[in-house]
């Protein structure tokens, strides 16, 4: 057998939510709330019959309902600063607004000046010339440093050629000599 349900409300800002349910856990779950308003007395049941029709037509689903006019709301902000021993804004002119529009719109900051980049630039573009102008010589030796180093590993191989082809003949003249030697 279904339980009978009931509606049950909690203030939700400036909005009463309402809410048919069989249980308060069950009205705690449709609010989507942990905490037991019930006991801390932030929600009730209600039995109005004005206020349970819509809840009833549409059980498990949150109704929302303004709890009072715009006025009322506006009317009791002022209250509530009066009480607090603030004055209510009072209104200003458009052309009080615009004024003070200008008033606080600061100047444009100015453009931050580019002398100190471009003097580092033209510093560095300097130093590149400098180091390009001393590297050159240096450059110049290295190659013909090389190019020596490589005539004298083309003679040094060449000698060498040459000197390993006489090894090699006397090589063979000596195993001949020994093989005649060992033959007689």
């Amino acid at each position: 057998m279904a339980r009978a349900l009931k509606v049950y409300r909690t203030p939700i800002g400036f909005h009463d939510a309402y809410v048919a349910a069989p249980s308060q856990k069950a009205a705690l779950e449709a609010w989507g709330t942990d905490a037991n308003l019930f006991a801390r007395g932030s929600a009730e049941q209600v039995t109005q019959p004005d206020l349970i029709r819509e809840p009833m037509a549409h059980p498990g689903t949150v109704i929302k309902r303004p709890r009072g006019s715009e006025a009322e709301h506006l009317a009791s902000l002022s209250k509530s600063q009066q009480a607090q021993g603030r004055k209510a804004p009072r209104s200003k002119t458009p052309a009080q607004t615009r004024q003070q529009a200008h008033k606080r719109t600061p100047p444009p900051r100015p453009r931050p000046s580019r002398d100190a980049l471009n003097a580092a630039e033209e510093a560095l573009a300097r130093q590149a010339v400098e180091a390009k102008a001393e590297l050159k010589p240096l450059e110049e030796e290295q190659a013909r440093l090389r190019a020596q180093i490589e005539s004298l590993r083309k003679r040094q191989e060449k000698a060498n050629d040459q000197l390993e082809r006489r090894a090699a003949a006397e090589r063979r003249k000596y195993d001949a000599a020994l093989e005649r030697w060992r033959a007689s």
